[in-house]
């Protein structure tokens, strides 16, 4: 009997507690589940003028002929990789890296019915297996044509016997703030996404160096989405999207985009060229504010600021000087540095484009050709310059280019040896050099873990030769 008590005893506290359990925190939760859906937001208008004319305007907007346009010329890009895996004990104690294959995925787009394919540089970079898949599941082997790391640009191509689904540049110039935009692409290894936003800003620097003019819009872009399109509402191709600003590395608000101009450009010169042909303007300066204007003496807060204008160059010739203010090229208005790089991005050597400047208040205008690049800025020597024939006869040699500005990490090192300004550079690994050009492109094709010999002939005609690492 007392068993059976204890039982019954305990079966009831049990059933209290549950039932308490029960009223105290799982009834309680449910009624404010319950009160909260039965809660109205409380809207306040703004302005007392209120009218649906801004809701009929968004919902007047139709996106599905642009969609249908571009979803068949978005396609997914799958990039095989070799990178290092997690070395064992066994690798350690050897000495040995073990590779293994890496996929990653992005989008492109088809710009020619041929199968030329547009996309970003870092979603092909470093490809050891090159794959396309269209919007109809049909895959093919991609060759990389040509890529421009500075804009973050490739070319691709495929080969297919049939004539595919293709989108046309837009002028990326012409797009406004406000407008309405598309981008398509391919989203965390999803095919054919499709998202909407505006466009927040133009002629954005992500870098701080100036070195950037990305489209910012607010249509959702996640990891995938780079290399793939963003549209305007006629379907015109007006950007590639490219980056986003994230703490978390997804889309949090803000993407970023090349402008198509930009994207047009560089693909052009890849094709007809084989490389980027970069039209030069040939001043130094910075963008204007505030603070900027108030330290250098000058009224203008938006513009360019030439601070410096280089030898031999187009905006030389063309009688630009320091302390202009550039405030329009062309039909582009520059009201910062990013507005410049921006427009000349999109301009080839001997273009010729109408600068209109600020001088002691007074505007004017010039035209300006723009020449090709001569000048290169090497981290472990400084600033380098083609040589003209002058400095060439100075030094009593035959080809070379000129120390301009001598700075960098072995800056101390080049001084105690009495490398100076103006000092010709003959050779690099034992290559000889004639430009700037031939100097980029042996430091570009080099093994990262390769010294670097250099051939110098300083101003006492004596020939040196320097090994780095």
């Amino acid at each position: 009997m007392k068993k059976i008590a204890t039982l019954v005893l305990v079966s009831v506290l049990g059933g209290a507690i549950t039932l308490g359990t029960y009223k105290t925190f799982l009834e309680k939760d449910e009624k404010i589940v319950y009160t909260e859906q039965e809660t109205q937001p409380v809207f306040t208008p703004v302005n007392l003028k209120t009218t649906n004319t801004a809701m009929a305007a968004v919902e007047g907007i139709d996106f599905t002929n642009a969609a249908e346009k571009t979803l068949d010329a978005v396609v997914h890009v799958k990039n095989v990789t070799l990178g290092s895996s997690q070395p064992t004990l066994q690798d350690l104690f050897m000495g040995r890296v073990q590779q293994r294959p890496q996929l990653g995925t992005g989008s492109g787009v088809i710009i020619s019915p041929d199968g030329y394919i547009v996309t970003n540089y870092h979603v092909i970079k470093g490809s050891q297996d090159l794959s396309v898949t269209l919007n109809d599941n049909k895959t093919y082997n991609a060759e990389i044509i040509g890529t421009d790391e500075k804009t973050d640009i490739a070319l691709l191509k495929i080969e297919s016997n049939e004539s595919l689904p293709y989108t046309t540049f837009g002028n990326s110039d012409e797009a406004k703030i406000g407008e309405w935009v598309l981008a398509v692409g391919n989203p965390f290894n999803l095919t054919s996404t499709v998202t909407a936003g505006i466009i927040s800003a133009k002629s954005r620097d992500l870098s701080g160096q100036s070195s950037q003019s990305f489209i910012q819009t607010d249509a959702a872009v996640n990891p995938g989405n780079s290399g793939g399109a963003l549209v305007n509402t006629n379907g015109d191709l007006i950007g590639i999207n490219t980056a986003i600003t994230s703490q978390t590395g997804s889309y949090i608000g803000y993407s970023f985009a090349v402008p198509s101009n930009i994207a047009r450009k560089v693909i052009e010169d890849i094709m007809e060229f084989g490389n980027v042909q970069n039209g030069i303007l040939g001043v130094r300066g910075g963008s204007l504010n505030s603070a900027a204007a108030e330290k250098l003496g000058v009224v203008e807060t938006e513009g360019f600021y030439i601070d410096e204008v280089e030898e031999d160059t187009g905006a030389d010739k063309a009688g630009l000087k320091s302390g202009d203010i550039i405030k329009k090229i062309d039909n582009i208005e520059i009201n910062k540095f990013s507005d410049l790089r921006g427009y000349l991005d999109t301009k080839r050597p001997n273009d010729v484009i109408t600068v209109y400047y600020f001088r002691n208040g007074v505007q004017k205008e010039t035209s300006v050709t723009l020449l090709k690049n001569n000048t290169l800025t090497v981290p472990i020597l400084g600033i380098l310059k083609n040589a003209k024939p002058k400095d060439l006869k100075k030094y009593n040699v035959k080809n070379g280019v000129k120390i301009v500005e001598l700075k960098g990490i072995y800056y101390d090192y080049f001084s105690r040896e009495g490398v100076e300004e103006g000092n010709i550079i003959t050779a690099i690994n034992n290559i000889k050099v004639n430009s700037v050009e031939d100097v980029q492109e042996i430091i570009k094709n080099r093994d990262k873990y390769e010294p670097i010999s250099i051939e110098l002939v300083n101003s006492k005609g004596k020939t040196n030769r320097y090994g780095l690492r």
